[in-house]
Formats: structure tokens, C-alpha cells, sequence
């Protein structure tokens, strides 16, 4: 397993590392947002055809995990491509001093830091392919009550990020709507729909993970990504610019949650 999931390791990091050539090339990194889903789901895949992959765990972890992957990235991909690189990595590039010194601290600080990160948070749909927990899978069929839950988690979880991407994606399109706030739809039970579905859609992967032998070890994947969802690059960075780009942002922060989906308040 280790050798396995070692060698996914260094897969991902030669990835990394050919598309940070390219985002030179276009002077653009950016394209890393884009690469984010895949790469997460990419591990899963590597595992899935180095092992009997016929096994129903292996298949629901490596299938449902694609699938949130591919969709994030082919969205991200149409959102970004073609509008310049993101605020945040051209503030970097000038904080840096330019496309120089940009260069390195970008495959560190960017690339090779983003590698880890969806590797750190890939593990249960890698761990999750091995062997069967003693503890953790009742009865004798190969998916318990663990794995029904977590299935059930994820969809919700991947309901509320298809959806409420789709919600702001159609709100935007509207010229009227140019300079306003997104607040309908799941919007207005959630300030944020997409990082909470995020947020479910890998518990329920480390859910089903769970009724494998070792799965009880990538619980803090999921765990780092609510962490960074909530805390770090999600909620809290874009809530700050939020602030200062609507004035009614703040009223909005009372009446819906910022992250559990919740019916919002009237004030």
C-alpha cells in the first residue's frame, strides 16, 4: 500500500511541476485553481488501476471522487480561462518583485504547495481501497452502514456545490444583475454553498473509507480541508473582499449562515 501511494506522490508532483512550466510560459498560475479538482481525484485513480479495483469500495471511492473532480475542474476551467490571472497571484507576483522572482517562490508556494495539500486530502479515497476494517464494516456485505452514510453525505454535499455554482453562474449572466450581490436560491441559506458541499463531499469519502483497514488514519484529511475551507484560502479570504466590494455584504452576514445550510433570518 505504502509503495502505492508513494509513487501517486511523486506522479503528482511531476504534474505539479509541468504545469508550473506552462503558467510561466503564459505568465498566468492561475491555472492551478483549474488543476485543483483533478488532482484530487487523480490519486484515486492511480490506486484504482495498481490494484483489484473490482472491489465495490474501490470502485464507489475512485467513481464519486472523479466525478466531483472532473466537474470542479471543467467549471473552474470555463469561470477562468480567458479572464487574466487571479487577484491573489498577481498580488504575489508584484509582492515578489516580478516574473522572476515570482517564478521559484510560485513552484513552492503555489504548485508544489497545492500538490501536497490535495495529496494530504486524497488519502481516503487511496487508503480506502485496501483490505477491510475489523472494526468498522458489520455484517458480510462489502459496504456497510459507514459507506450508505457516506454516500449519502457526499451527494449532498455534491447537490449543493453543482447547484449553487450553477445558481451564481446563471445570476451573473443576467446584465441587470451587474454590481449585485448574489443572495437567492442557496445562497440565501448559505453564504457559501459551494465550500460547504465541498466540506461534506470529502467527509462522506472519508466516511466510506472508514470500513477499510486503515481508514481510520486520513480522518484529518477531511479535517484540513474544513480547516482551509473556513479558516484559511475560503470563507474567511473571501469574506474580506466581500465586505469591501458590497456595502450590504454585512447585512447579508445576519440574516444567513456562513457556512451550514440554515433558512434565513428575517431581520
Amino acid at each position: 500500500m505504502s509503495g502505492i501511494i508513494l509513487s501517486n506522490l511523486a506522479i503528482m508532483l511531476g504534474i505539479f511541476t509541468v504545469v508550473w512550466v506552462l503558467s510561466i510560459a503564459i505568465r498566468n498560475a492561475s491555472i492551478v485553481d483549474i488543476l485543483w479538482g483533478p488532482a484530487c481525484a487523480l490519486p484515486a485513480f492511480l490506486t484504482w488501476v495498481r490494484t483489484d479495483g473490482y472491489e465495490p469500495r474501490a470502485l464507489i471511492l475512485t467513481f464519486l471522487v472523479a466525478l466531483w473532480g472532473l466537474r470542479l475542474g471543467f467549471y473552474l476551467a470555463r469561470r477562468n480561462i480567458g479572464h487574466g490571472e487571479d487577484y491573489r497571484y498577481v498580488a504575489m507576483r508584484k509582492k515578489a518583485g516580478g516574473d522572476g522572482p515570482f517564478r521559484m517562490i510560485s513552484l513552492v508556494r503555489v504548485f508544489w504547495l497545492q500538490c501536497l495539500i490535495s495529496f494530504f486530502v486524497s488519502l481516503p479515497t487511496q487508503v480506502g481501497q485496501f483490505g477491510v476494517s475489523p472494526f468498522l464494516l458489520w455484517g458480510s456485505e462489502p459496504l456497510g452502514v459507514l459507506a450508505w452514510l457516506g454516500i449519502a453525505v457526499f451527494a449532498v454535499g455534491f447537490l449543493f456545490e453543482t447547484v449553487g455554482d450553477a445558481q451564481l453562474r446563471a445570476f451573473k449572466s443576467k446584465p441587470e444583475n451587474k454590481g449585485r450581490l448574489m443572495t437567492e436560491g442557496l445562497w440565501a441559506w448559505t453564504r457559501h454553498p459551494n465550500y460547504f458541499g465541498d466540506a461534506a463531499v470529502w467527509t462522506g469519502l472519508t466516511l466510506i473509507a472508514l470500513e477499510s483497514q486503515w481508514g481510520f488514519v486520513t480522518v484529518l484529511s477531511p479535517a484540513l480541508m474544513i480547516f482551509f475551507l473556513y479558516a484559511v484560502s475560503g470563507k474567511a479570504l473571501l469574506e474580506r473582499a466581500m465586505v469591501r466590494k458590497y456595502p450590504e455584504y454585512e447585512s447579508y452576514k445576519k440574516r444567513t449562515s456562513g457556512f451550514f445550510p440554515r433558512p434565513p433570518k428575517r431581520l
